[in-house]
Formats: C-alpha cells, structure tokens, sequence
C-alpha cells in the first residue's frame, strides 16, 4: 500500500487552486460562548456538492491514467463520496456509476443522477452494496475506486486542514469528523508537517464506531453503523487512512446521536448555518471534549442534510 506523505496534499492544493476557491473560516460569538472556547468553523458546505469530499474526487480525476479514464469509473457510497465523484467525473468527461444501499434517501441518488452518473442502488447496506460494485467493476471493465483506500483522495480531503492551519496558526485543538477517516488521515499529514503542536482529535457516532474500534484495535475492524448521520455510516477501518492514524492521532472520541443533532441545532442558531450531521461532528466532538482548550477549529464538513436527518432538530438554547 502507497505510504502517503504531506507533499500529495500539497500538490492536490495547487490542482485545485483554479476549481475550487477557497472555503470561508470564522467564529461566532454566540457559538464560542456555547462552546466555552473560540471557535473557528470552516465552511464546506458551500462546496458546489455541499461537502469537503469534492476536494477529493476532482484531485482523483486529475490524477488518474488516460486507460483509467476511457474504462469509467464505478465506487460505493451513501452520499457525499458519491456526489463528489459524480460531479468530479461530470466535469472531466469521464463516465461514472455510484452504486448505493438500497436504503439511501431519494434525494441522494437523485443529486448523483443530476451531476450526469450513473446511480445503482443494490444492497441493504455499504458491505452490500460494495461487494455488488466490485463485482460491476469486473463484469464492466470499470476502474473501481475505494472510498476510504485511495491515496488521492486522501490528499484532496487534506487540503481543508490546509487552508484551515495555514489561515489560522492560533488554532489550538482540531477535531476532524471521521467516517473513513480520509479526511482525518489528511488532517494528520498537514498536522505533522505545518503545525506539530496542534492537537488531533476524531469524532465518531458511537453507533457506528468501526474506524474507532479499528484505531483501538490496531487492525480493521467491521462493525454494524446504526447512526442516523449518513456521511458517519462506514461499517468498516480502512487500512489506508488507519496507517497514518494509528501512528499521529491524538485522540478518539466518540459522540451519541442525541449530542449530533445538539450540534446541529448550535450550528444552525449559533452559527447560521445548516449541517448535516456528520458535518457537526466536529463541534459535538468539541463540546465533548474535557481537554477542549481556548482556541478549537473544525470544518462543517456538509451541509446535505436529508430530510430524515433535520427532523429531530430542535430549538437549543445558547445563552450568553
């Protein structure tokens, strides 16, 4: 397996300095207040998917072979992924297929269908549905990429923490939500090689803790997701960002659905913005946090909260 290094997330930024500006980073005085710390909230819901996960998929379809291009691609995802590489793919020319469970809302196979892929949703759940597209993906001659597993993905997710550490060296703690742990993996290589005295935290649904149960185990490890924040539902470690976790990260913690969705309604009235609930992870990881100290930052990674998701939201109360 590729050892990853800071340089890849280095060159990610400067293939994705002319498609994508960069994302806005600012406090809320009513949300430090709730917080208890200054907080700094990097905005990537205002991606042109809703989520950080583009950074991904567009670094990808710059680096894949003129063969990988002409076969198409196919990938397993419940959302944000799947849109990424959808959009991605869309800009570049090159044919896509997101297959997705079965149980995936309506909504989200509609959004990858508008960005011109290919939606296939097989499977009761991500195992399902991924044993069926690796399976495509040798019926079809497709080039099938691995959510969690692949190096350029990792290192177009590294950029946010990029842009984050390089617009706000005062950040003490970051607390990166982690379903594949793509994104906290990139986190630590900026982490390392920018500001090593930055504390690393990951935030997990306790409901579906499998790249926290692997980062403890020391081994991947698979386990059921039941959390209702779809973009946290990975029932499964994965190797590739596990590497770099098991070796850099701070520390692990792991959040209920009842703190998740606390932290979606402190960032919609505190913060004036809509998360989903993987994308509030950061902020309920933060509050969970004992060791939380004066200045904290964290990215909404996603604003795509589906209907399910925004019906248990309710009025919070943030007093100053």
């Amino acid at each position: 397996m590729e050892k990853l290094t800071v340089d890849g997330v280095y060159a990610a930024a400067e293939r994705l300095r002319d498609l994508l500006p960069p994302t806005p980073a600012w406090s809320y005085p009513v949300l430090d207040a709730a917080v208890g710390s200054r907080a700094i909230v990097k905005h990537e819901n205002v991606q042109p998917t809703g989520a950080f996960k583009v950074r991904g998929g567009l670094n990808l379809l710059a680096t894949l072979s003129p063969a990988e291009r002409a076969a198409g691609l196919i990938t397993v995802s419940t959302g944000n992924h799947a849109q990424s590489l959808a959009y991605a793919a869309g800009r570049a020319g090159v044919a896509a297929t997101i297959v997705m469970p079965r149980s995936t809302p309506f909504g989200k196979a509609q959004a990858v269908r508008a960005w011109g892929a290919r939606a296939l949703l097989e499977g009761s759940d991500m195992a399902q549905a991924a044993d069926f597209a690796v399976s495509l993906a040798a019926r079809e001659g497709l080039h099938f990429v691995n959510p969690g597993n692949t190096p350029a993905i990792v290192y177009g997710h590294g950029t946010v923490y990029l842009e984050l550490l390089q617009s706000h060296p005062e950040i003490e703690t970051l607390y990166v939500p982690v379903g594949s742990g793509s994104g906290l993996a990139g986190a630590l290589l900026v982490r390392d090689a920018l500001a090593p005295s930055v504390r690393v935290v990951g935030v997990q649904a306790e409901s579906a803790s499998a790249a926290y149960d692997s980062w403890r185990a020391g081994a991947v490890v698979a386990v059921e997701a039941h959390t209702f924040a779809a973009g946290l539902a990975t029932g499964t470690g994965f190797e590739l960002p596990q590497s770099i976790m098991r070796e850099r990260l701070d520390d692990f913690l792991l959040v209920s659905d009842d703190d998740l969705r606390h932290a979606m309604s402190l960032m919609a009235t505190a913060a004036h913005t809509l998360c989903e609930g993987a994308g509030a992870a950061g902020l309920a990881g933060a509050l969970a946090d004992a060791s939380r100290p004066g200045v904290v930052g964290f990215a909404c990674t996603g604003g795509n909260a589906c209907a399910s998701e925004m019906a248990g939201l309710g009025r919070v109360a943030v007093g100053v």
